[in-house]
């Protein structure tokens, strides 16, 4: 289960490099994903606990959601969930 974990994050961070690349304003896309990313694990931090999921701020969580934006902020979710 890890090896597949770590896999699906692999190349999830390869397809945001590879949609930064392609963007004609690189820095810009991945400052705003970053940001998005961050401020939705801020959310799901403060108002998580109303809907029964909290999501810790941690490394692994902040580097994540800096790095793959909003859809890790999700991911983790759903997998917290279930």
């Amino acid at each position: 289960m890890d090896i597949i974990l770590a896999a699906a994050c692999v190349a999830a961070a390869g397809a945001v490099l590879l949609f930064c690349r392609r963007r004609k304003h690189r820095l810009l896309s991945a400052i705003y994903g970053a940001v998005t990313g961050i401020g939705a694990l801020l959310l799901m931090n403060c108002f998580g606990g109303y809907l029964g999921i909290e999501l810790p701020l941690n490394a692994f969580n902040l580097a994540g959601s800096g790095l793959l934006g909003a859809p890790f902020v999700v991911m983790v979710t759903l997998l917290r969930y279930l």
